[in-house]
C-alpha cells in the first residue's frame, strides 16, 4: 500500500467518524456503533479482493490506552468540585463499586457453570464485561440534565478505575489473603502520592513554560507517568482522573504558598486550550481504536449459538443487577441511568491483557463484541425514548 493511499485511508476515517458524531447527535446512536461497522465493512471489502494487510490487533493496545487516558483527562477537566457535590461524588463511587463486585461475581459464576474452568480462571475472564465504558458514556451523556450527566461522568470514571483495580488485583493474586490487601493498600497509598506530585509538577510546569508547543508535551508528561505507574502495576487511571479534577479546581485552593507558586493569570485560558486539544487527540484514538477492533472481529463467531447464548446470559445479569441496585438501593429515577451502562474500550483492553494461560475457550472477541454491540444499541433506544419523553413533557409544561 502507497503512501498517499495510506494518508488517504486515514483522513478518510476521521472524516467518517466526524459525520458519524454528527448523526449521533440526532439520532442517539453512538458513534462507536458506526465505527465498528465501518472496521467490519472494511475489512469484508478487503477480503472480497483479497487485499492483506498486516496484524492490526498488535496496536489495539496501545490505542485503546491512549485513548482511555485522554478521555478520562478530557472528562476530569470538565468537572468542577464544590462541597454541594459530594453528594453526587459519593453516590456515584458506591453506585460504580458495589455494582462492579455483584455484577463480576454473577457473571464469574456463569462462566463457572457454562465451562467448567475453576473460578479464579472465570472470575478475571468476567471483570471485563463488567465495566462502564467512559468512552462511550460521557459523550453520550452530553444531551440529558446537568446533574445526571454530572453522575454518569463520575460513575464511569470511578468504574474505569476501580476495574483496572480489580483487574490488577486479581491477577496479582491467584491466592487471597490478608496480605493481598495489606499489599493493595500500600499500593494505593503510593499512587495518591504519586499523583500529588504529578499534580503539582505539571501545574507548575504550565504556568513556566514559554515555548509555543506546550500542551502537547503537558499530555506527552502525562502519558509518562501513567506508564512509568503501569509498569509498576500500579492504577494510574487514578492520576488520570485526579490531574484532571486537580487542575480544573486549583483557582479554589487558598493556601498562599500554593497561589504564589502555581496559580497564573492566563490559567482558565490554558485549561480551556489544553480541554480542546484533550477532547480532539481523544477523537482521534477512538476513532482509529474502534474502526480496527471491527476490523479485526471474527464477525463468524457470530453464527455460533454459544456466543449469543452466553452474551444474552451476560446482558441479563448486567441490567438486572442494575435495575435492582437502582430501586432497591439508590432510590432514584430509572432513567436514563438503567441504559446508560455500555461496554467498550476498557473492556477491549483488559481482554487484551489477560495472559493467554488465564484465557476461557468461548470468552472470544466475539462474545466481546455482542455484548458492546447488544449495550450500545440499548443505550441508544433508552436515550431515545428518554429525551422524547422528557420533551414532550416540556412542550406540555410550556
Amino acid at each position: 500500500m502507497s503512501t498517499y493511499t495510506t494518508l488517504i485511508i486515514l483522513s478518510g476515517l476521521v472524516i467518517f467518524s466526524y459525520l458519524f458524531d454528527l448523526i449521533a447527535g440526532k439520532t442517539k446512536i453512538p458513534s462507536v456503533l458506526l465505527l465498528l461497522f465501518l472496521g467490519v465493512g472494511i475489512r469484508q471489502g478487503l477480503d472480497y479482493f483479497n487485499i492483506k494487510l498486516f496484524d492490526l490487533s498488535t496496536i489495539l493496545p496501545t490505542l485503546g490506552t491512549l485513548g482511555l487516558i485522554l478521555i478520562v483527562f478530557e472528562g476530569a477537566l470538565e468537572l468542577k468540585y464544590s462541597p454541594a457535590k459530594n453528594s453526587v461524588i459519593k453516590r456515584s463511587f458506591f453506585s460504580a463499586l458495589i455494582i462492579l463486585l455483584v455484577t463480576t461475581f454473577s457473571i464469574s459464576w456463569l462462566l463457572y457453570e457454562l465451562s467448567g474452568g475453576d473460578y479464579y480462571r472465570c472470575f478475571v475472564n468476567a471483570i471485563p464485561f463488567c465495566v462502564v465504558s467512559s468512552a462511550i458514556a460521557i459523550p453520550s451523556a452530553s444531551s440529558i440534565s446537568k446533574h445526571k450527566k454530572e453522575f454518569i461522568i463520575y460513575e464511569s470514571s470511578f468504574s474505569d478505575i476501580l476495574t483496572v483495580v480489580l483487574f490488577n488485583f486479581m491477577l496479582s493474586n491467584q491466592h487471597i489473603n490478608v496480605g493481598s490487601f495489606a499489599k493493595l493498600g500500600a499500593e494505593l497509598a503510593t499512587i495518591m502520592a504519586f499523583a500529588l506530585g504529578a499534580c503539582l509538577l505539571l501545574l507548575y510546569l504550565i504556568g513556566r513554560i514559554t515555548h509555543h508547543v506546550k500542551f502537547f508535551l503537558i499530555i506527552a508528561l502525562l502519558i509518562l507517568v501513567y506508564a512509568i505507574g503501569q509498569s509498576y502495576h500500579l492504577s494510574s487511571l487514578i492520576i488520570v482522573l485526579a490531574l484532571g479534577l486537580f487542575l480544573n479546581n486549583a483557582d479554589q485552593i487558598r493556601l498562599p504558598w500554593f497561589r504564589k507558586y502555581f496559580i497564573y493569570h492566563g490559567l482558565s485560558i490554558d485549561l480551556k486550550q489544553l480541554l480542546q486539544l484533550s477532547a480532539e487527540s481523544a477523537f482521534l484514538m477512538r476513532t482509529f481504536f474502534f474502526v480496527i477492533f471491527g476490523f479485526t472481529m471474527d464477525i463468524y463467531q457470530l453464527q455460533k449459538w454459544s456466543v449469543l447464548i452466553i452474551g444474552g446470559l451476560i446482558l441479563v445479569a448486567i441490567y438486572l443487577i442494575r435495575f435492582l441496585y437502582i430501586k432497591l438501593v439508590s432510590k432514584t429515577d430509572l432513567m436514563p441511568e438503567l441504559v446508560i451502562v455500555p461496554r467498550g474500550l476498557i473492556s477491549v483492553l483488559l481482554y487484551y491483557n489477560l495472559p493467554p494461560a488465564l484465557r476461557l475457550p468461548g470468552v472470544e472477541t466475539g462474545l466481546l463484541f455482542v455484548v458492546i454491540l447488544a449495550t450500545s444499541i440499548i443505550m441508544s433506544i433508552g436515550l431515545f425514548a428518554y429525551n422524547r419523553r422528557v420533551g414532550k413533557t416540556e412542550f406540555e409544561n410550556v
